[in-house]
């Protein structure tokens, strides 16, 4: 494995960067076609039109908030969708996010064993992966046991890369599974959560956390601040804000006193913000790049005003 382009731990890179920008914000990249601006949807739905859609949009949203957040999350999925010429668009819109400054969680959820594991880890981690999709972190799967994240945690150490595990998703059927009592006693969320945090504890920077991290949903207000308190020094990405009903009273239990400690994910409510009032209103499908300045703007805004973040 080729030796990564920052050695600086990505917890260290993390806090650096919410320091920098004074919020945690995170862009999610989730483009669909349908709601694209009218005039970046192309005349054919093809895929090799769409994958162009694609990169110029999130291209045209990673430059409306590079100069006001830390991070942005491409959902792979989107991309995934459109086969070659959405892998393509997908490593070209990385690059581009890497030449704004930006730090890149690349969201694909990958979780499996052994040797199939150490494949996805070299695909999706660090920028020396040679697939040109590697994220400064990845959200993986935990559901397969300890062994399916071990090949995932020693490919982000060697590449200073970060983990963000599955614990407590935003979604309404997660608790299906993750809220199951084990013999009565703690549910399945709170042993993958000590799992979470002993691998942070084991991955510590120079600051209080860890590069492996927790996904953890502000929709579930109650058992944020229970995670919080559970994995203390874990990097929580919360997903669930704008348009999955979550604000930022929802998302306050995530911080520590410093206003660190979590990143938030916002995707349809800040990229899609000109078909939504007052952004609509006021800017338009013509100007939708500065609604989706607007909209962060607005974002930051909130969570300086309503948590810790204020802080920073």
């Amino acid at each position: 494995m080729t030796t990564p382009t920052s050695s600086v731990p990505f917890s260290d890179r993390l806090a650096a960067a919410v320091r920098r920008c004074r919020n945690p914000v995170v862009v999610g990249l989730d483009p669909r076609i349908e709601q694209l601006p009218a005039g970046l949807q192309p005349a054919d739905r093809s895929a090799t039109a769409s994958a162009a859609a694609y990169r110029t949009f999130c291209c045209g949203v990673i430059d409306a908030a590079a100069a006001l957040v830390p991070a942005v999350k491409p959902q792979v999925a989107f991309f995934e969708a459109l086969g070659p010429a959405g892998f393509q668009a997908l490593a070209d819109v990385i690059a581009h996010a890497r030449r704004a400054g930006l730090l890149v969680i690349a969201d694909a959820k990958r979780g499996d064993i052994g040797s199939t594991a150490e494949a996805y880890a070299d695909a999706w981690l660090g920028s020396s992966a040679p697939t040109g999709f590697g994220g400064d972190a990845l959200t993986v799967n935990p559901y397969l046991g300890h062994d399916s994240l071990e090949p995932f945690v020693t490919v982000a150490r060697e590449r200073a890369a970060g983990l963000f595990v599955l614990v407590k998703t935003s979604n309404p059927g997660g608790g299906q599974f993750q809220d199951l009592a084990i013999n009565g006693a703690e549910t399945v969320y709170r042993h993958v959560a000590a799992l979470v945090e002993h691998l942070a504890l084991e991955s510590r920077g120079s600051g209080h956390y860890g590069d492996v991290g927790a996904v953890v949903g502000a929709t579930y207000a109650a058992q944020l601040a229970e995670l919080r308190a559970a994995m203390p020094h874990s990097w929580l990405l919360v997903p669930g804000y704008g348009s999955q009903g979550a604000g930022a009273r929802d998302v306050a239990a995530g911080f520590d006193a410093e206003g660190l400690g979590a990143v938030v994910n916002n995707s349809r409510a800040i990229i899609f913000a000109h078909a939504r009032k007052p952004y609509s209103e006021t800017f338009g499908a013509a100007r939708w790049q500065e609604a989706v300045r607007a909209a962060t703007e607005q974002m930051i805004a909130e969570l300086q005003a309503e948590t810790t973040v204020g802080r920073l």
